[in-house]
């Protein structure tokens, strides 16, 4: 009878590097009976040695505790192994697999994209800039029209900046004055999530959202940007670093996310009674970007230029392909685009723009947007495609379950990996 070998550590997680075959006798264990389906076997081994030698089979251990369990199982009742979940307080929140969220971009995050990242068992958002109520609710419609289970959760992305008194003079109501009649679209669709960007929700949609149990998230640049956000009462706050694609401030990464989550654990959420989270975004592509943010204390990942390059992404091809050619050194902030700070990757029309700093401060310090201004003088320019700096790290397009499955396994690699730098002093006995 021939058996299958898998090293399991501590946690009952698979950590060997492959399988092998040998025959039940040379185990030199005496089962009672044939019939068992599994026998753990303690197995002692020094940790100097990186190979365990046991009647002559060799089997390599990787990153295994002194004392660990051999699991062993018949071929013949031995079923595939589901793969590991790797859930955080975000995920069991959100009833997701995986704490990856994809971004609300606006058109690239619509219907056919949001339902494969929920099917893949992240959390599908949809970028709701500029749609109307029934656009909305199209788009909505088409995500469900997608998914592989009605019940998975989405969520709905929205742009609600502050118009008037010390805001930008360039900021605009996306909403165009129907922002009550998005929010009941949303409840009244079963979103799971509901994300503001570039400013605070108004204190009547948190508490309508929050009524109908939806939870919210507020993307932030800047530390201070999280204590008013969770001072308004929302429940996550997703920091996102200047190097991330679209909307987004100057801080980096590497730097933001650490200093939100120390804001955050100040404050609880109004929704759950629990500590409020922080999602981290900017630069977000890999499974060693997803577990490093873990490692900074954020509870999951928002994902924007990498599922711009999937097959599912409502964007052009045409953009997809720009990020997937994009170098490091192609992407810039500017006003141009919309009077925030917005990350593009470069081309003549933007390159020209800033070559006239002047020109766009005299604009906008007065309310006009550059790109609507040539706009509506019938200018014929080509509008930049918005990407962050991770695309020079992306060479291809790619099936968003293969993006998330890829992000999942690596960063679970990663993680596994930190915990071998932690040793334990000699027992004195």
């Amino acid at each position: 009878m021939l058996v299958m070998l898998i090293f399991m550590d501590f946690d009952s997680t698979t950590v060997a590097t492959g399988e092998w075959l040998i025959p039940v006798p040379r185990l030199g264990i005496p089962p009672p009976h044939w019939t068992w389906l599994r026998i753990l076997h303690a197995v002692r081994y020094l940790a100097s040695s990186p190979r365990y030698s046991y009647h002559g089979i060799h089997v390599h251990l990787v990153a295994l505790p002194r004392t660990t369990f051999l699991d062993v199982y018949p071929l013949t009742q031995l079923t595939t192994m589901a793969p590991p979940r790797l859930q955080t307080p975000l995920s069991e929140l959100l009833d997701i697999q995986y704490p990856i969220i994809l971004a609300g971009m606006a058109r690239t995050s619509g219907g056919p994209l949001a339902a494969a990242v929920s099917n893949a068992g992240g959390l599908g958002v949809i970028g709701g800039l500029g749609y109307t109520p029934e656009q909305l609710q199209a788009i909505i419609d088409e995500l469900k029209a997608n998914l592989s289970d009605k019940s998975l959760p989405f969520g709905v992305d929205l742009a609600l900046p502050q118009v008037g008194g010390s805001a930008r003079k360039t900021n605009h109501d996306y909403t165009h004055g129907q922002l009550d009649e998005l929010i009941e679209v949303t409840i009244r669709n079963g979103a799971k999530l509901f994300v503001s960007a570039v400013g605070v929700p108004p204190a009547r949609t948190i508490k309508r959202l929050h009524e109908a149990g939806i939870t919210i998230m507020n993307m932030v640049g800047h530390p201070k940007h999280a204590v008013k956000a969770l001072e308004a009462g929302v429940d996550i706050v997703c920091a996102q670093g200047g190097e991330g694609g679209g909307h987004t401030g100057d801080i980096a990464n590497s730097i933001l996310i650490p200093a939100v989550v120390d804001v955050a654990r100040r404050y609880k959420s109004p929704l759950t009674g629990q500590p409020a989270m922080v999602v981290a975004a900017g630069g977000i592509y890999n499974g060693r970007s997803l577990a490093s943010s873990l490692m900074q204390g954020a509870q999951g990942v928002w994902v924007g230029t990498r599922f711009v390059a999937s097959t599912e992404a409502g964007c052009s091809q045409q953009h997809k392909e720009n990020v997937v050619s994009a170098t490091y050194e192609d992407t810039d902030r500017t006003l141009v685009v919309s009077g925030r700070p917005l990350r593009v990757k470069l081309n003549r029309y933007i390159k020209d723009w800033h070559a006239r700093p002047e020109e766009i401060k005299r604009l906008t310090e007065v309310g006009i947007v550059p790109l609507e201004k040539d706009v509506e003088e019938e200018k014929d320019f080509d509008i930049p495609f918005l990407m962050g700096q991770v695309a020079g790290e992306i060479k291809d397009i790619k099936p968003a379950k293969q993006i998330v499955d890829e992000m999942v396994e690596e960063a679970v690699q990663m993680l596994r990996l930190g915990q071998t730098y932690i040793s334990n002093p000699p027992s004195k006995l």
